[in-house]
């Protein structure tokens, strides 16, 4: 195998974005929202914007644990989206905070046990 393939590249990593709209107009309903995003905060998401949690995975396969995580954890009410991108795709995203351009956010470094 060509050592040009790194374990790390930027077509192979990946990262997973959940997007959510839950009803929060009891105290119940805020109490299952809640939840659930705190179950995304456990599980290493980050929140990117209100009700939006990234999350980056070093592989397909590691992204996929992730995704099941999310959806054994989906509330019975309420709107919820998984989307998976590549990090070269996520490196081509524009973030502006006003006018002003800010750099995307870079993957951390993590331990992978085998």
């Amino acid at each position: 195998m060509a050592l040009s393939l790194t374990r790390l590249n930027q077509y192979r990593s990946m990262w997973v974005l959940v997007f959510f709209d839950l009803p929060t107009e009891t105290t119940t309903e805020r109490k299952v929202a809640s939840g659930f995003r705190k179950r995304l905060i456990t599980d290493g998401f980050a929140m990117f914007q209100f009700s939006i949690y990234m999350r980056f995975c070093p592989s397909r396969e590691n992204a996929a644990v992730h995704i099941k995580r999310t959806k054994n954890a989906l509330p019975k009410k309420g709107k919820v989206c998984i989307m998976q991108i590549t990090d070269k795709q996520f490196g081509m995203m524009e973030l502006f905070h006003g006018k002003k351009a800010v750099e995307p956010e870079s993957p951390s470094q993590q331990l992978e046990l085998f």
